[in-house]
């Protein structure tokens, strides 16, 4: 399963091969924020070599992503793969979502770097499922809005799908998938919609300002998957204390209601105030809570069976090394949460992480884990956009026992 042997407990699937992956320089989904995240964990002393793990691809693993996407699109990634493409591949390029002007843009290799993201995926669940590892973390996968047909939102495999596929027909395990990417996990959903073993959860902004435009309340499944979905769509400038009323909300009632066997999560941290492609005003609080929460029932309801993915994120610097990390954090419970709780700001971080005049680092870096949204200037909506949060959460819920 892995190159190596880690030490038993969470274990941290290396991001090497998934870095690959990679658009081009200015495209906001870059891997620097997996260099980020890893390189302020050593800083802390949390990540050691023995916790982290090379995946070794299981030799039926392409399998599982012909189980989700269609030979036609993955020929059509393969052959937009080489350094100079045919021009037949490159004028069916838009048909599958790939167009190089596009969010998805192919680029060489990228065949070739999206399986290995789905190798990381696959690998982390196969770890948890087997009994390797309690927990595993994959911050390279988690792109949730591919398509059997076609790429979209920066995805082009679907390893988050192909890993739950994985888990359903290996070890015929309820999985319950929770999704906190600002951006709905439409991909996902679709994939799952009329499977009553797989229920999906995703807290997102609403799809009436925000891409991919979907997510409403009323899609709960359909056939004999009605019932296992639930999308929890916040307003624009939801601030932390709505976010995760809702968030906490959805996820004790669906975890009661569905009783799953092992959890799937994403962990995009794009519902930050800082992020550049949403409209959500949420704090680093919400990325301290929200995976405090999910590991609780993880142990409550899976027998500590949590496996955890990347996502969304786009401000590389003071966001996701700090959101990311504190995922990890929770995962591994590593003492260093004591002193990010107990301080008013969250603990300082270590002024080592990173160079003080590095290319690409803004200025005004936070110097603690957690932000002072205190000091930040209020939303003057605030009642009316956590109201309208808790009418729709109320909708949301309806169908759930």
């Amino acid at each position: 399963m892995f190159v190596n042997s880690p030490i038993s407990g969470p274990i941290w699937i290396d991001n090497a091969s998934s870095g690959r992956y990679r658009f081009r320089e200015d495209h906001p989904f870059h891997p620097v924020r997996l260099k980020l995240t890893e390189r302020l964990l050593k800083a802390c002393g949390a990540l050691e070599a023995r916790q982290i793990a090379v995946p070794q691809p299981p030799a039926d693993w392409e399998a599982a992503l012909a189980w989700i996407h269609r030979a036609d699109y993955i020929e059509a990634v393969r052959r937009l793969s080489g350094t100079s493409p045919a021009v037949e591949a490159v004028e069916l390029a838009a048909k599958y979502g790939l167009e190089l002007d596009g969010d998805t843009p192919y680029f060489p290799g990228v065949h070739e770097a999206a399986q290995a993201v789905v190798h990381g995926t696959i690998a982390a669940a196969e770890a948890v499922m087997s009994g390797a590892a309690p927990h595993a973390l994959h911050l390279g996968g988690g792109l949730h809005h591919a398509f059997p047909d076609r790429g979209a939102g920066f995805c082009v495999y679907n390893d988050v799908a192909a890993a739950i596929a994985w888990i359903r027909r290996k070890y015929d395990a309820k999985v319950l998938y929770i999704d906190t990417d600002v951006h709905h996990g439409d991909g996902v959903q679709w994939c799952f919609y009329t499977d009553p073993d797989v229920f999906t959860l995703s807290i997102h902004e609403t799809g009436k300002y925000l891409f991919p435009g979907t997510g409403f309340a009323h899609e709960r499944g359909t056939q004999s998957g009605y019932g296992a979905c639930l999308n929890v769509p916040v307003e624009p400038y939801t601030e932390d204390d709505s976010w995760l009323d809702s968030f906490g909300a959805a996820i004790e009632k669906a975890v009661r209601a569905f009783k799953p066997d092992v959890i799937v999560s994403q962990h995009g941290c794009d519902a930050h105030a800082f992020d550049p492609l949403s409209h959500v005003h949420c704090s680093m609080r919400i990325y301290r809570e929200m995976p405090k929460r999910i590991h609780r029932l993880a142990h409550e309801w899976t027998d500590g069976r949590w496996i955890a993915l990347g996502g969304g994120g786009y401000d590389h610097y003071r966001v996701v090394p700090r959101a990311w990390g504190l995922l990890w954090l929770e995962m591994t419970g590593h003492p260093l949460l004591e002193a990010i709780d107990a301080a008013p700001g969250g603990a300082p971080l270590p002024a080592s992480w990173l160079p003080a005049r590095q290319d690409g680092v803004p200025e005004g870096m936070p110097a603690s884990w957690l932000d002072d949204a205190s000091a930040w200037t209020p939303m003057p909506r605030r009642a009316e956009i956590a109201a309208k949060n808790r009418e729709v959460l109320e909708l949301a819920l309806q169908h759930l026992a």
